[in-house]
């Protein structure tokens, strides 16, 4: 199974920010929408991806005022991206590797969803669990 079956169940609405967007307005937007990235897209390109990590590391070492900096100083960039004919088990080895929780699917060049590791392991556990099911249902009717 590929990411497309992953994006067809979850849609494919991305809330992105620009790269000027303030940190400090990006993760009110974190805040309020309850989730822990966005990707930075300036000009339909996404140019880095900005983190809850991303916002640890720099509040650390300056304070409150890496509220103030834009996004583009503080994000990670450039974002590891995936497209949607990339294999679920590519998608999670690719996140293990990196030690990355999200990433931005791009076909085309354009940005058309973002998937987390969650995706990625509710949608196997959904598998598993089907193949499971038929098995005993096979082995029942046998």
């Amino acid at each position: 199974m590929t990411i497309a079956a992953i994006l067809e169940g979850k849609g494919r609405d991305v809330i992105q920010v620009r790269s000027t967007d303030s940190v400090l307005s990006v993760v009110t937007l974190l805040a309020e929408q309850r989730i822990g990235c966005v990707p930075v897209v300036d000009d339909g390109q996404v140019v880095g991806i900005f983190s809850e990590r991303d916002l640890v590391y720099r509040v650390a070492t300056e304070g409150a005022a890496a509220l103030e900096r834009p996004v583009a100083e503080v994000m990670t960039a450039p974002a590891i991206t995936i497209d949607d004919d990339t294999p679920v088990m590519a998608g999670l080895s690719l996140m293990t590797k990196r030690r990355i929780r999200h990433l931005p699917v791009i076909v085309g060049g354009e940005l058309i969803g973002l998937i987390s590791i969650g995706d990625l392991v509710k949608f196997r556990i959904d598998r598993i669990e089907a193949e499971a099911a038929a098995l005993r249902d096979y082995i029942q009717t046998a």
